[in-house]
Formats: C-alpha cells, sequence, structure tokens
C-alpha cells in the first residue's frame, strides 16, 4: 500500500488532529469491518487499507517520517509485513480495544449496575367543571415493584445469588477470532448469566426469581383547578420500581376535557352567547348572565347591537398554579319573536312609522330624490 495516501484512505486532511483521525478511524473501521460485511472481498480489503493508515497516522513517529519520506520506516519501507505488522505495532485487537474499549462495537453495556424503572402514562377524562375548579381522583395503576420476599435480589430467603463462573461477575465475555487481517476481539452479553454477573441457584418463589412481580395500586391525586385539555401532571417516582436499587420512574397523567354545552373555553377565559329581546336591546336593562359558579346581574347599555361583545372580569377559569381567574366574554344576540298577535303587529307598526315620520328627512336618501 506504499503508493496509497494514507490521509485520503480516512478521508481526513493533512493537518488533521490526531482526535479528527481516531473518528475518521472509527467511522471506517465500523462500516467495513468483516463482521458486518461478511463475504465482501471489497469491503476486507477496505478494511486492511483503514487500518494500515491508522497504525501509522495514529503513531507520532511514523506519521513524522511517512509525512517526510512518503513511508512510516524510511529505512524498509512498507513491504513485506506492511504497516501494521512487526513490534512497533499490536495488531488489530490493540487499535480496537483502544479506540473502542474492549472490541469494535464498544463492549456493550454492563447490565449488572442500577437501572431506573420504566415511566407510565394514565388518561383520565375530566367534565368541564372538574377541570375549572379542580377535583379529587383515584387510579389504578398495575405496575412492577421490587418483591418484598426477596427485596428484589430473586433469591429465596436465607439463600444468595453467586458470581457468574463464566464472566466472573463482569457480565460479558470476550471472543477473539483470528483471520489473514489479523486477530478481532469482541464482547457479548454473558450467556450463562444473561448479564447480570450473577446466578441464582434458589429462585424465590414469589418472583419466580426476577426480583420484581406485577402490583395493583390505587393512587389518589388532586387535580388542580384551571386544568386544560392535553394537559399532563408529573408524579415523580410513581412509575415503576427500578433494578438492582434503580430509581422508580415516573407517572404522567394526561387529562381530556369534555365540552360544556353552555360555555366555550380558550386557556382561562370563557365565551357565551346569550339572547336579550329586541326592547332590552333599544331601551337598555339589566339581564342576568350565567357564570360557571353562578348567576349574576349585568347591566347593558341603551341601543345595543347584535353581536356586541361584553367583557366581565374575573369571572373565567383560575389560571393554573395561580389565585388569579380569566375573564367571561359574553356576546349579545337579539331574539325576535316568530309569533306575534294582532295587538302586537298594530303596536309595532305603529312604533316603525313613528320612527320613519320622525327620521323621515334623515331617511330619505336616494329614494327621496
Amino acid at each position: 500500500m506504499a503508493d496509497k495516501d494514507y490521509y485520503e484512505v480516512l478521508g481526513v486532511s493533512k493537518t488533521a488532529t490526531d482526535d479528527e483521525i481516531k473518528s475518521a478511524y472509527r467511522k471506517m473501521a465500523k462500516k467495513y469491518h468483516p463482521d458486518l460485511n461478511p463475504g465482501n472481498a471489497e469491503a476486507e480489503a477496505k478494511f486492511k487499507e483503514v487500518n494500515e493508515a491508522y497504525a501509522v497516522l495514529s503513531d507520532s513517529t511514523k506519521r513524522a517520517n511517512y509525512d517526510r519520506y512518503g513511508s512510516a520506516d524510511p529505512q524498509t519501507g512498507f513491504g513485506g509485513g506492511g504497516a501494521y505488522s512487526g513490534a512497533g505495532f499490536g495488531g488489530f485487537e490493540d487499535i480496537f480495544e483502544n479506540i473502542f474499549g474492549g472490541g469494535i462495537f464498544g463492549g456493550g453495556r454492563k447490565q449488572n449496575g442500577p437501572e431506573r424503572g420504566r415511566d407510565l402514562r394514565v388518561d383520565i377524562s375530566l367534565t368541564f367543571e372538574e377541570a375549572a375548579f379542580g377535583v379529587k381522583k383515584e387510579i389504578n395503576l398495575n405496575r412492577e415493584e421490587v418483591c418484598d420476599e426477596c427485596g428484589g435480589s430473586g433469591a429465596e430467603k436465607g439463600t444468595g445469588a453467586e458470581t457468574c463462573h463464566t464472566c466472573h461477575g463482569s457480565g460479558h465475555v470476550r471472543t477473539t477470532q483470528n483471520t489473514m487481517f489479523g486477530s478481532f476481539s469482541s464482547t457479548q452479553v454473558c450467556s450463562s448469566c444473561g448479564g447480570t454477573g450473577k446466578i441464582i441457584r434458589t429462585p424465590c418463589k414469589k418472583c419466580s426469581g426476577k426480583g420484581r412481580i406485577k402490583r395493583a395500586r390505587k393512587i389518589n391525586i388532586n387535580v388542580p383547578a384551571g386544568i386544560d385539555n392535553g394537559q399532563a401532571i408529573t408524579l415523580r417516582g410513581e412509575g415503576e420500581h427500578g433494578k438492582r436499587g434503580g430509581a422508580a420512574g415516573d407517572l404522567y397523567i394526561y387529562f381530556s376535557v369534555k365540552p360544556h354545552k353552555m360555555f366555550k373555553r380558550d386557556r382561562s377565559d370563557l365565551y357565551l352567547e346569550i339572547a336579550i329581546s329586541y326592547a332590552n336591546a333599544t331601551l337598555g336593562a339589566e339581564i342576568t348572565v350565567p357564570t360557571l359558579e353562578d348567576s349574576i346581574k349585568y347591566k347593558i347599555p341603551e341601543g345595543t347591537q347584535p353581536g356586541t361583545v361584553f367583557r366581565i372580569k374575573g369571572k373565567g377559569i383560575k389560571r393554573l398554579n395561580s389565585s388569579d381567574k380569566g375573564d367571561l366574554y359574553v356576546t349579545v344576540g337579539v331574539d325576535v319573536p316568530k309569533r306575534l298577535s294582532g295587538k302586537q303587529k298594530e303596536l309595532l307598526r305603529a312604533f316603525d312609522d313613528s320612527l320613519n315620520g320622525k327620521e323621515s328627512d334623515k331617511k330619505k336618501g336616494i329614494f327621496g330624490k
């Protein structure tokens, strides 16, 4: 490979730092690793080039010689054994151990340490009033908890777990494979203990050695006043219990709020449509306005037009985690009677004539002309 450009092989510049070279090598080695490309001769050849390039560029002395002479060893070059053979380099295994920490795939995560419990979710439906004023609710949960018989160890009382003789408690085993390109090491979860590093000879009868059991729980919660549709609250530590001393997960409670037959809601404000008589709209009146809590009296002025919106402060919904309240917006409509008696029609026509006569000059307009 003396005619190859090692920088080009790794896809880095000649001024690349050690970290940049290491990062590029990690990416290329994983891409062309034989285990991921079985039977692919081209990938194997590329993998050999990548390792040869890294063997030189990761060594400051070899890199300096390569930059100056075009060879990591100006005396012998790369003939025969190649850049990654001989006393100066310990083979692929050393590179992988250095770069990936126990094998090209990173060695795996130990499974015998504390593990946090799973988070849980519950959906609750509320009436409009329950969301507005707050309410107490009882939740039924089925969650995994630490077995109270064995304390989570999984072993029957009076017994204990033994250290796994296969992995010696590490939870992983390491295998080495020799190929024409060198030795490859990989780390896998121990099949004897399942990665826990422990073997239970006498499992707990209550949990069958799992250390955890399913339990039905009832939890009482206080739904805060002002909660809105789609919002949620979090109860820390009310999810499933952790494993091997790990923290418990959280419980997320999501709310859906049923619509109201009269009010509409926008965050903490309420909206209401109300119809009044033609006479009240014309003369002004004190009308009764319903709210979520009670009914109040409200004075509307003379000449109120259909579609007019009145704002009544503090008659909306309590703002979440606050003592303040939103407002109530009342849209006024005019209730036009559908059936009138003869006398009522006569009076209405007389009223209309009086308006036309009084304002005849003003109403003349184009038709008068």
